[in-house]
């Protein structure tokens, strides 16, 4: 997408976040060029995640935790329960480390959970110790090492093993869900004056929306009137970029929130990663505000690794693992089908999305609720501009990873009622919403057709800026959306076609075919407000190493990056009430929206019936736009404390 001092596009945001994302061509292996044998010496930390010993039997007892006419539900276990249970014995461990040991390799650590462990060595102790042999390769300008064939290891050392992400330093292509409006904010100007909060802590003002707008709006005011503001509980941030503590305090004080001092805990994995301007630290800024703003007195520890695959694993291990947090999201994603060989030169990562979808399990196991963020690229999450953009790649409907995951509710994004603010210099008239809707900056193709030109646009340049949502491919439909109307089934004809000379079409190329009719898990779960248009103010002064502002304050932030935090700061607030954790939290969301009070002034839920992501459109109950809806919080607190209560 190519527009002027970057308005209205999540192209330009992620290129001012300096995302890893991987040039457009990643996808070929013809692009990938041979550099030879990765050097002897080349010293490889990486993880080796290892495979839960009964999957089906823990896939069960999560499921047995949610369902309130059971005896196990909410019977969560500890980290030595759930390892004792479904994880390698202390013995296996044993011999698997004196196995890496003979070769020369060093063990780091071995995770609470056995789950995880780090290995340090040369690259020839790796070749040795897994029978392969890492190869340097080049594209793009990158220089990089992957293994030239699987690992192998020995007779029952082999079961144990599911994946081993460090053995490839390959750009991963991980990005944060997040879009700026670009009013000059990253031109070298101040950032714009905003409206802060005079009575209370909204601002009333599109695009410039706080925490406590997010509270007006879905109903969390209620909860905070009872004296629930997240009191004994600890919020879980996952991320891949660093953030400075100073900017947290500053927008919690900017709209007038009271907050104790020293409630955030950073926690470095795998080394974590330095506070840097211009690499994502504005998204983990957000995460923070956001969660801990909607539940005020809750702790807050943030786990920060390298923005690597294997740094992506390790912090999903270590919240898990270290089971301190309550409540956990995650802001950054890759589309699902970027783990597929077809995409990697025949190299299969599947692993890693089961290796994700571990640690989410042993999660549940232990009562603790996840949120991510469905992505921003509406219902076509592979054509994000940094990854595969039109009209060189053809559009494909795809969803974003880990957000497939059916362990963990999936964040996506809506378009609240609002006069947003036209661009009187181009012709582009202000826009009234009277209802909320899925976001999909279609609504923007259909309201400025006509000044589009005079901006240098096209269609496609806003195209598929919107709420993430569709069907997956690679996980099936859990059980909790078995019956759910509006369900839906992967869509025929959804091949990726490379045109490497655009607008010529020969040569085309056929990356990769998704399956027809897949009963696959949908996305979202639930929506909140994503829409840039109608968003939020972020305190980050990362972005301005020069210049230190008062407050550093950016207006017309969104994505569904901020859903995600927001969901998991008001489940803070929903654990406090209840007394304990409400752990999966996917379950019980479908069974309300399948009860005769669903919707309307009691119901947990806000129907979105308008609106929608390029594919789906908002209708009644469920859709892959928004999902179920959006959230009535403090109606939502009392239908699960209902719902617990019945047993």
């Amino acid at each position: 997408m190519r527009l002027p001092q970057c308005l209205l596009t999540a192209a330009c945001a992620v290129g001012f976040l300096g995302t890893a994302a991987a040039a457009p061509s990643q996808h070929f292996s013809a692009n990938t060029r041979d550099a030879g044998a990765t050097a002897a010496s080349t010293l490889i930390s990486t993880s080796i995640i290892l495979n839960v010993t009964d999957p089906q039997g823990l896939e069960n007892f999560v499921a047995q935790t949610t369902i309130p006419a059971s005896p196990q539900y909410h019977r969560f276990l500890t980290v030595g329960q759930f390892t004792k249970r479904f994880a390698p014995s202390n013995h296996a461990i044993e011999l698997l480390v004196r196995y890496f040991e003979s070769f020369g390799l060093t063990v780091n650590k071995v995770y609470p959970d056995n789950l995880d462990i780090t290995v340090t060595g040369t690259a020839a102790e790796i070749n040795a110790a897994l029978s392969t042999q890492l190869q340097d390769y080049t594209r793009n300008g990158q220089r990089f090492h992957r293994p030239a064939w699987k690992y192998v290891l020995p007779g029952e050392l082999s079961s144990l093993v599911l994946a081993i992400p460090g053995l490839s330093n390959e750009p991963s292509g991980l990005h944060p869900h997040l879009v700026h409006l670009g009013r000059g904010a990253y031109s070298g100007a101040a950032p714009r004056a905003v409206t802060w909060p005079r009575n209370g802590t909204a601002s009333g003002v599109p695009q410039e929306y706080t925490v406590g707008d997010a509270a007006d709006r879905y109903d969390v005011n209620p909860l905070y009137r009872q004296g629930i503001q997240g009191q004994g509980q600890t919020i879980g941030i996952m991320t891949l970029a660093n953030f400075d503590e100073a900017d947290i305090y500053a927008y919690w004080q900017d709209i007038g929130l009271k907050v104790r001092p020293n409630r955030i805990t950073k926690v470095p994995v795998d080394g974590g990663t330095p506070v840097q301007a211009g690499v994502g630290d504005n998204e983990t800024s957000l995460d923070v505000e956001q969660s801990g703003g909607l539940a005020p007195r809750a702790k807050i520890r943030v786990y920060v690794a390298p923005n690597t695959l294997q740094g992506f694993l390790d912090i999903f291990y270590t919240a898990a693992s270290e089971n301190m947090a309550d409540t956990v999201s995650v802001s950054w994603g890759l589309p699902e089908e970027e783990y597929f060989a077809a995409l990697n030169g025949g190299v299969d990562y599947t692993g890693q999305l089961v290796a994700f979808h571990q640690a989410l399990l042993e999660g549940a196991a232990q009562g603790q609720s996840y949120f991510t963020s469905a992505g921003d690229d509406g219902a076509y999450d592979v054509n994000d501009a940094n990854l595969s953009p039109i009209p060189q790649y053809s559009k494909q409907l795809t969803v974003d990873a880990p957000a497939s995951d059916p362990y963990i509710t999936a964040a996506g994004g809506t378009t609240v009622p609002a006069t947003e603010p036209g661009i009187p210099a181009a012709g582009c008239p202000a826009i009234t919403l009277h209802q909320e809707r899925v976001w999909g900056w279609d609504y923007l193709v259909n309201h400025w057709s006509g000044c589009l030109a005079n901006l240098g646009l096209t269609p496609d340049d806003l195209f598929p800026a919107g709420g993430g949502g569709g069907v997956s491919s690679f996980w099936p439909r859990p059980f909790y959306q078995q019956f759910t109307p509006g369900i839906q089934q992967t869509q025929p004809g959804q091949s990726l076609i490379f045109y490497p000379n655009y607008p010529d079409t020969s040569g085309a190329q056929d990356l990769i075919d998704l399956p027809a009719d897949f009963a696959g898990r949908n996305l979202p779960d639930v929506s909140l407000n994503a829409d840039p248009q109608t968003g939020y103010i972020v305190v980050d002064c990362t972005d301005f190493p020069a210049k230190k502002f008062p407050s550093c304050a950016q207006a017309g932030w969104g994505g569904t990056s901020f859903v995600a935090p927001q969901l998991n700061g008001i489940t803070a607030l929903i654990d406090e009430a209840s007394g304990g954790r409400v752990g999966l939290l996917n379950p019980v969301l479908y069974a309300l929206q399948r009860g005769w009070f669903a919707y309307g002034r009691q119901g947990p839920f806000n129907d979105i019936t308008a609106g929608d992501n390029w594919f789906y459109a908002g209708v009644h109950g469920y859709e892959p736009g928004s999902g179920i809806g959006t959230i009535n919080a403090a109606n939502l607190a009392v239908a699960y404390l209902i719902l617990t209560e019945v047993r």
